[in-house]
């Protein structure tokens, strides 16, 4: 066999094993972002769960607070209906501002802070909220990893070729990042 053909197929050899292997870390890569993307949403739905409890909670000791029930209530339905990620950080803001509102409403109310249940509530939902913080940022670690990988050449000729795409930061503007509701008395 000739020289020239043996180093032809060498050469084809390793733009293979280099196509696969970029290939296979593109995958890697979107997986492990989808994975924290799941770890999100676990927390986000544990904060649905919570929110009707909190609701019924304060509703017992403030039955004339009903605008602010309802504002919770909607905010909560929108957010677990949207599955866009731009859209859902605004659903996320909303419902953070309504469940401002909603300890707000609690704060008037020193029998409902004093309440067990409400306390066991408070600290379940402020743990979740940190949870959430730190599944964001997880995921968006991953993101901006994942996004690297597929812009950075020449591994993005292969993403172009598969037809990955960028992933979107799940991200809230700094002043509502500020302004997470406290939930301590």
């Amino acid at each position: 066999m000739p020289t020239y053909l043996l180093i032809i197929i060498a050469v084809a050899a390793v733009i293979v094993i280099w196509l696969v292997g970029s290939y296979n870390s593109l995958i890697r890569w979107r997986n492990r972002t989808r994975e924290s993307w799941s770890d999100i949403d676990v927390q986000l739905k544990r904060r649905y769960n919570l929110i009707p409890n909190l609701v019924n909670t304060v509703k017992g000791y403030a039955t004339h607070e009903k605008k602010v029930f309802q504002e919770v209530t909607e905010a909560r339905t929108k957010a677990m209906g949207i599955q866009a990620l731009p859209a859902k950080a605004q659903a996320e803001i909303g419902l953070t501002g309504a469940l401002k509102s909603l300890f707000a409403v609690a704060e008037n109310y020193p029998q409902l802070r004093a309440s067990e249940n409400f306390k066991v509530l408070q600290d379940e939902l402020t743990d979740t909220e940190n949870k959430i913080q730190a599944s964001r940022r997880f995921y968006n670690s991953n993101v901006r990893d994942y996004n690297t990988k597929i812009e950075v050449f020449p591994v993005n000729i292969i993403a172009g070729l598969f037809n990955f795409k960028k992933a979107e930061f799940f991200e809230l503007k700094e002043e509502e990042a500020r302004s997470m509701p406290k939930v301590d008395f």
